[in-house]
């Protein structure tokens, strides 16, 4: 169950140079580099960014939920991801979660957390810890910044949708359950942790189940398990909720390739989500 992402084996620069391509072409539509902010979630102070069209606003606006690449790695998908959404009219806020990122001393990082549970007790416990934390602390803190999202003057409060990746495609599909978001988009959520780990899945499982949030899965061909995706959209059509599924064709080598598809391949997906967006948040 490692996070073996490909973003997560690139160094920051190299990342940043696969990146430089597409968000050159969007980056003339911000007014400004990326704003760093700072939220309360609970007594724990949490910091992240915000990235706005040009214009006075207010927006409708995109919480991203990072996944669980170490370090600032996420910020380079914020960079790549913000621009793309600003052209097209939507705000990005993405809050990192305690531990990781502009955040990290606010808490343990997640996976030293995940990989110390799994080394006392093996994949079960890895698993289940895994479980606890994403449905606990982790969505305390993207709750808290829903909350301060909310209060923003650049943001609509009725048109704030969630998106995230891998761990934070994940924390979307919680958070849809427990907020009143728009929409939400979930991608490659639980691609490496959905095999064997039971106590996620019936949580996830309960969550799209009992969500009235509009849910967008996408994912690659070649990425680690569709089965996550096809299982909550199949979920929600049992139940005629409204959802969506994309699976697109294989991207990059192997499955760390498909599983970077959500931060290196953003132009492939990023009209298919905003047509949905907009479709459900600007009726």
């Amino acid at each position: 169950m490692a996070i073996r992402t490909f973003i997560a084996a690139l160094s920051a620069s190299t990342l940043l140079a696969i990146c430089t391509a597409e968000t050159a072409s969007a980056s003339a539509v911000t007014v400004a580099g990326p704003e760093p902010v700072a939220f309360k979630s609970a007594d724990k102070t949490l910091h992240g960014f915000v990235y706005k069209p040009a214009g006075p606003g207010p927006f409708p606006t995109v919480l991203y939920n990072h996944g669980a690449s170490a370090g600032m790695l996420s910020s380079q998908a914020f960079d790549l991801i913000g621009p793309l959404l600003n052209a097209r009219g939507w705000a990005l806020f993405a809050p990192y979660r305690r531990g990781q990122g502009t955040s990290s001393d606010a808490g343990p990082y997640v996976m030293d957390v995940i990989n110390a549970a799994r080394a006392r007790g093996g994949q079960e416990v890895g698993a289940r810890t895994t479980a606890r934390l994403l449905s606990t602390e982790q969505l305390q803190d993207q709750l808290a910044a829903l909350e301060w999202l909310k209060q923003q003057p650049f943001a609509r409060p009725a048109q704030i949708a969630v998106m995230g990746n891998s761990f934070g495609g994940i924390e979307t599909v919680l958070g849809a359950e427990h907020a009143g978001y728009c929409a939400a988009v979930d991608a490659a959520g639980a691609a490496e942790t959905w095999d064997g780990a039971s106590d996620l899945q019936r949580l996830m499982l309960h969550a799209v189940q009992h969500s009235t949030v509009p849910i967008f899965f996408f994912q690659a061909e070649n990425d680690y398990d569709l089965a996550p995706s096809r299982t909550l959209y199949a979920a929600m059509k049992r139940l005629n909720k409204p959802a969506e599924i994309r699976i697109y064709p294989p991207y990059g080598d192997g499955p760390e390739g498909g599983h970077s598809l959500p931060y290196r391949g953003a132009s492939i997906w990023i009209d298919d989500v905003v047509r949905f967006l907009d479709r459900h948040c600007r009726p």
